[in-house]
């Protein structure tokens, strides 16, 4: 008994001197416990933010966009790379034309890349790096829907429809793969006028910027600036865009990254004045 009479009494000498230490010290902050993340919920967000986005992309289609429109704004892009020396894609895509399977790849690469790449960054980020994911994905949304805004007010007629005195070849009609913009229903709604920016460009810049700062060894880092290289090529080759909508790409992707620096701030905040408790037993003695 009195064994334990003195482990209880150092136990309590230990507490009372620690909490005259913890009064005597200045508290340091630690950050508040982060708003908990569910997988459903996003799931959910993503779903409907991607049926709105096809929506108001397609919801005329390409039948009801004027051809003549289209066109002349084809021709102010080519007029811009041709003054910048850059209106080489129709030599990039002639010197590969003999190549069938090569540019089968391209195809599949174009109409497949661009989602599985991408949700597989968004749940990576997700899983292993919730603190960083909201600005993120606040990034992709902002992105695609400044892309909407082009899309919209920026009808372009891409290389693959131009007359046949431009050279280029529609390779998705000549060489196949999965999918066509020309089968049963998705000729009647998609719209292929929607080229700039280019979102398949964007897309892989934002897979850059989240994966980037997670990878250590310079191959992996060497194979992921590859992909939105990759992805330049493929639109090029395939005569679904001009170099510019890459361009285009990259600069939405870039106020898009803006705009979700001050919404998810401003979300933050909201969150944490709505939830004080969150606060709660979130500073510790510093330690010195």
């Amino acid at each position: 008994m009195n064994h334990e009479g003195e482990q209880v009494t150092d136990l309590v000498d230990a507490q009372t001197e620690g909490g005259a230490a913890s009064e005597a010290a200045p508290s340091a902050p630690v950050a508040a416990r982060p708003r908990r993340l569910y997988w459903w919920r996003e799931v959910l967000y993503v779903l409907a933010f991607y049926g709105v986005y096809s929506y108001i992309r397609n919801q005329f289609g390409s039948a009801s966009v004027s051809d003549d429109v289209a066109f002349r704004n084809a021709r102010h892009i080519i007029r811009i790379e041709e003054f910048l020396h850059i209106f080489h894609e129709q030599a990039i895509q002639s010197a590969v034309l003999g190549w069938h399977w090569f540019l089968v790849f391209w195809n599949v690469y174009y109409g497949s890349f661009h989602f599985v790449v991408t949700t597989v960054a968004l749940i990576w980020m997700f899983r292993s790096f919730p603190k960083r994911y909201p600005l993120y994905r606040n990034t992709l949304a902002f992105t695609t829907g400044f892309a909407l805004i082009g899309f919209a007010t920026f009808p372009l007629m891409p290389p693959r429809l131009l007359p046949p005195s431009y050279g280029f070849v529609d390779t998705l009609d000549k060489f196949g793969t999965l999918w066509s913009f020309d089968s049963g229903a998705m000729s009647k709604i998609s719209n292929q006028y929607a080229a700039m920016p280019s979102l398949h460009c964007a897309w892989a810049m934002w897979c850059v910027l989240v994966m980037w700062p997670q990878l250590k060894s310079n191959w992996s880092r060497a194979l992921l600036i590859l992909y939105p290289i990759a992805t330049v090529y493929c639109i090029v080759v395939t005569a679904n865009h001009y170099f510019l909508d890459a361009v285009g790409g990259f600069i939405t992707l870039g106020l898009g990254f803006c705009a979700a620096k001050v919404f998810t701030a401003w979300t933050d905040r909201r969150w944490a004045a709505k939830h004080p408790e969150a606060a709660i037993d979130v500073t510790v003695p510093a330690t010195a």
